[in-house]
């Protein structure tokens, strides 16, 4: 086996070129910039907390038309679907028969007037003979005069009330509204017979003032029983209005201001909830229709307690991790900490209520959650408090320009210079010490 021989000066081209990758170093990534975040501080200002609620709205009166009288449909001069007043025509039963009717009583109340006329008569006559002559008509026709009389008297009394009633049937052949509202549709057409106390013509709910009903929970219920015994509510039996705030589908807030009205005596067992209900106006504007109808599904908000300062911030900047919910706050350092808090309500302007966990003064992260990591540095960007308020969102807090910012505070000056350190610089010595190297 021959031995292989290398030149001196390709032993020299090898050697300088591995002495020359060995010197070559590949050049330093330069640190990671921290990401741009914005901050902002918390907003404090006077609110009221309160608990929301769903609910269904039901008419103060509603009504179903029935007949008082048997007979067949002559007359429907309503409109469906229209208002109608108090005492207005809806159906008319065929009166003849009730007309017939109160005639013959008409004319036996007549008949036994005319008895009871002849009646007064023979005894005042018969009373003037004994004072002429005494004792011309005898005691014993004198009291059958006296009982004609009384006899005559009950029977037109007796076939008066008889035909009060025949005159009620008669009237009750018209059947008109007894409350104002809106009436429905017709159940029944002309010709058909109806039966007295039994077939349902149409039904009228009243429109203006509206109920509108929901179910209190237990400890919502004892929340407020607690703090009307510690004097920081008062109660319906003081006579103070406790106001209640309703919102249809599609509106934001809730703009209805309305009353509770009553608070029912028991609570369900089934449900664990208390009936309550409120009133709110529901007047017809002049060229248009009332809003709210029975049977309408409404938000319903009740506020508790009375106006306090409270801390908000807006409700994306907050993250729950099995059910803790926690804010990142930005240092003095610009490093980003994990902060566990207490929310509260959410107000109509998108920012949540902290009840604890949180200072007005401190910075909060409200965008950009995904790139924050606890004990991270960060760019911090101020910015004011973002809400749902188009107003609120554009108006600056003061703290935000006159206050300086967690990263003036402790910005590196040589930050910025050092980012040009690891250029390539370090890559012009490599290349010239391989050129020189090389035959």
């Amino acid at each position: 086996m021959q031995a292989i021989r290398l030149s001196p000066l390709l032993v020299g081209v090898l050697l300088s070129t591995t002495l020359t990758g060995c010197a070559r170093r590949p050049p330093r990534p330069a640190p990671a910039e921290p990401s741009a975040i914005p901050v902002s501080k918390p907003i404090t200002r006077q609110i009221t907390d309160y608990v929301d609620f769903t609910g269904r709205t039901e008419a103060v009166q509603s009504v179903d038309i029935r007949p008082r009288t048997t007979g067949y449909l002559v007359k429907m001069p309503f409109t469906e679907g229209s208002d109608v007043k108090a005492g207005d025509l809806l159906f008319e039963i065929d009166p003849r028969p009730y007309q017939a009717q109160l005639d013959q009583a008409q004319g036996q109340v007549n008949l036994y007037q005319a008895q009871l006329k002849l009646a007064r008569t023979t005894y005042a006559r018969d009373r003037a003979i004994n004072r002429i002559t005494p004792n011309a008509v005898s005691d014993q026709q004198l009291d059958q005069d006296v009982a004609a009389l009384d006899e005559a008297d009950a029977r037109v009394k007796a076939y008066e009330k008889n035909m009060e009633v025949y005159r009620l049937n008669h009237e009750f052949t018209r059947v008109v509204s007894p409350i104002a509202g809106m009436v429905s549709r017709y159940y029944l057409t002309l010709g058909n017979l109806v039966n007295q106390d039994q077939t349902l013509l149409t039904t009228i709910v009243s429109l203006d003032p509206m109920y509108a009903y929901f179910d209190l929970d237990e400890p919502t219920m004892l929340r407020i029983r607690r703090a009307i015994n510690e004097g920081r509510l008062k109660s319906r039996a003081s006579g103070i209005r406790l106001p209640l705030y309703m919102g249809l589908q599609g509106e934001p807030g809730y703009p209805h201001e309305g009353e509770i009205d009553f608070v029912n005596n028991q609570l369900n067992p089934t449900t664990g909830s208390i009936l309550v209900r409120g009133v709110f106006a529901n007047p017809k504007p002049q060229t248009g229709v009332r809003l709210l109808s029975p049977g309408m599904f409404v938000r319903i908000r009740l506020p508790i307690g009375q106006p306090h300062p409270a801390v908000l911030v807006i409700d994306r900047a907050i993250s729950s991790d099995q059910g803790i919910k926690y804010v990142y706050v930005i240092d003095e350092k610009n490093i980003a900490q994990y902060r566990k808090v207490t929310t509260g309500s959410l107000q109509d302007d998108g920012l949540r209520v902290i009840t604890s966990g949180l200072t007005a003064d401190e910075w909060v992260v409200v965008g950009g959650l995904q790139q924050v990591q606890p004990k991270t540095a960060v760019k911090p960007e101020p910015t004011a408090m973002p809400s749902l308020d188009s107003a609120e969102s554009a108006e600056t807090p003061p703290s935000a320009i006159e206050e300086p910012t967690p990263s003036e505070k402790a910005k590196p000056a040589p930050k910025e210079e050092a980012k040009p350190a690891p250029k390539e610089e370090t890559r012009e010595p490599a290349k010239s010490g391989a050129q020189a190297g090389r035959p």
